[in-house]
């Protein structure tokens, strides 16, 4: 099988990939999945540079590529804003189950203390 064609072949199953977002269980396995996706592509390019490969608008197997670029592209921007969403929603379920166990953590006073005189 030619260089372009394992790219097309890696693209599009990295394409199929982005297209299915798992639950929460399942999102480990799943980024490995594209971690492994994505490197095979990066080998398969760089082969493709060292042999002088130049985009050809005419061929049908370039516009597809290009194309399955820009998906990737869009459903990895939108894989990334889930993950960075979800990370930023753990920080602040960690914050305010500390907040809830210690609610006077956060509190620093230094204007002195009050003491009662009466015996």
């Amino acid at each position: 099988m030619q260089p372009i064609e394992q790219l097309l072949q890696v693209s599009a199953n990295l394409y199929k990939v982005l297209g299915d977002m798992p639950t929460s269980e399942g999102r480990d396995g799943y980024i490995e999945r594209i971690h492994y996706l994505l490197d095979t592509r990066e080998t398969i390019i760089e082969a493709l540079m060292q042999t002088n490969f130049r985009f050809d608008e005419q061929d049908r197997t370039h516009c597809t590529l290009r194309e399955l670029d820009n998906g990737i592209k869009e459903r990895l921007v939108t894989v990334m804003s889930s993950i960075k969403q979800d990370l930023a929603n753990l920080q602040k379920a960690k914050k305010k189950e500390s907040q809830y166990y210690n609610p006077y953590s956060e509190v620093r006073t230094l204007d002195g203390m009050y003491y009662d005189k009466k015996n």
